[in-house]
């Protein structure tokens, strides 16, 4: 049940674009056609599903203070959380490297069509920002890591294939010459962010016999967790 709660609440609640608008250099440069948005979607699926993991053994073995401590006691006053963003980083290059090789060789075709942005996936503050809400949000389990990782890849999966059916039924539309681009785009995204956001009742849903203040308890936490994804998201901005 924990693992389809993280799942779920990764594709529809935190959505990486319409909850942090985080990924969004790629979202909106590669939604034009619909084959090529389902080629970076799968991509970005495979790297979060593999980096998140990975990124969360790093955290639990390497990087969190006292993780040494495997290695002998002396070892466990260490602390070398400071390194975390390289370490990610590395991590995310490397399976990014991985995916543009593979892509290459069994499709040139859509290796041509997503052209720079391919290797930018290394770069996309969608892939970093799954690792650090991970690591911020304390994820108990490699399982849970795993399950948050490829629901959060659905998550932009599903953001950026349904923008690029709707950029290619638009072509066909009336739309005023000043907002006909990148101008309908955001508008409709944003319309998408606001639909989205209704799944937050999922949150704050349950028994209605449950006590007002164990309610209250859990509308707050959710508030509180918001607050931190937009501050981790503004960070990975800043960033970049």
């Amino acid at each position: 049940m924990e693992h389809l709660e993280l799942f779920l609440k990764s594709i529809f609640i935190d959505n990486m674009v319409f909850a942090t608008f985080l990924g969004m250099c790629s979202y909106l440069a590669v939604s034009k056609k619909v084959s090529t948005a389902v080629g970076l979607g799968a991509a970005v699926i495979f790297v979060l599903a593999i980096t998140v993991p990975l990124n969360w053994l790093l955290d639990q073995y390497l990087l969190q203070p006292g993780a040494l401590k495997w290695l002998g006691a002396e070892y466990a006053d260490y602390d070398l959380s400071f390194l975390s963003f390289i370490m990610f980083i590395a991590t995310i290059a490397t399976m990014v490297q991985l995916v543009e090789i593979v892509v290459e060789k069994f499709s040139p075709s859509l290796y041509n069509s997503l052209g720079i942005f391919l290797p930018l996936i290394a770069v996309n503050c969608a892939i970093l920002g799954g690792s650090l809400f991970m690591q911020s949000r304390e994820i108990p389990s490699l399982g849970l890591a795993t399950t948050y990782g490829v629901g959060s890849g659905i998550g932009w999966f599903l953001a950026i294939l349904a923008i690029a059916a709707i950029r290619e039924k638009i072509r066909y539309s009336n739309v005023p010459p000043a907002l006909r681009g990148l101008g309908i785009t955001f508008i409709i995204t944003g319309l998408m962010a606001i639909g989205f956001m209704s799944f937050g009742g999922m949150l704050t849903g349950g028994d209605d016999e449950a006590p007002k203040e164990a309610k209250t308890a859990k509308v707050e936490a959710s508030k509180a967790e918001l607050e931190n994804n937009k501050e981790i998201a503004n960070n990975i901005k800043v960033t970049e």
